[in-house]
């Protein structure tokens, strides 16, 4: 989120090799004063460089760019900045692949808004995973898919949840945001994130995608994460 006391702009950079997409991106952050965009690249190589020099606060990735691909490239970009996989894949693994090397969110194009899109640059922070609709169906197809149908059943730390955690979770599992929950619960986003910390307490969970585990009776394959 933007800096509360120096109030500048969250500072973007662009990975990507479609001159289309870099272009609508560029627009896009050039439209919202609270964010700026500070370079773009079209392989892993230049990104790594120019990430190194220009040390952005979120990085868009495709994560179909080349030399290196998108993955080897997530693996380096996220121990500089946090990053938001942006792309038109949304295979199973290749979204598990990127959330398990720490990827803040995994965004299928024509899947999000472009107000979407920025709330998730401006919200991407280590306690939330931004997942649109057809990467959230993907991560849960695959989680289904690493488990016996016999041992999908609730993490026994599930019991302790509230019945109003439980709401919550369930609404996590598909894919809701923070701001999404509060509107659907007509909670103040403060409750529902107090409620989504009580929930990871609980459930002995780092991030959603490790409570998203637990959730659905998978906490035994957590290494994927």
């Amino acid at each position: 989120m933007i800096d509360a006391l120096s109030r500048k702009p969250l500072r973007v950079m662009i990975v990507d090799e479609s001159p289309v997409v870099r272009i609508g991106l560029r627009t896009l952050l050039n439209a919202d004063t609270r964010l700026t965009m500070v370079g773009e690249a079209t392989n892993g190589r230049k990104a790594l460089i120019l990430a190194q020099q220009l040390r952005p606060d979120v990085v868009l990735l495709d994560n179909c760019v080349p030399d290196p691909n998108g993955l080897n490239t997530l693996r380096h970009l996220i121990q500089i900045s946090r990053v938001l996989v942006m792309t038109y894949s949304h295979e199973p693994l290749a979204v598990e692949s990127a959330m398990r090397l720490g990827a803040s969110g995994y965004l299928v194009h024509g899947d999000f808004s472009p107000d979407e899109l920025t709330r998730a640059i401006l919200r991407a922070t280590p306690d939330q995973v931004h997942l649109s609709p057809r990467a959230t169906s993907a991560v849960l197809s695959r989680l289904h898919m690493t488990v016996p149908a016999q041992a999908v059943a609730q993490d026994p730390h599930a019991d302790a949840l509230t019945p109003r955690e439980r709401e919550i979770m369930d609404l996590i599992s598909q894919g809701l945001s923070n701001s999404r929950i509060a509107n659907k619960l007509v909670l103040s986003e403060k409750t529902v994130k107090n409620h989504v910390n009580h929930i990871f307490g609980k459930l002995h969970a780092a991030n959603r995608a490790e409570a998203m585990a637990c959730w659905l009776g998978t906490a035994g394959q957590r290494a994927y994460i």
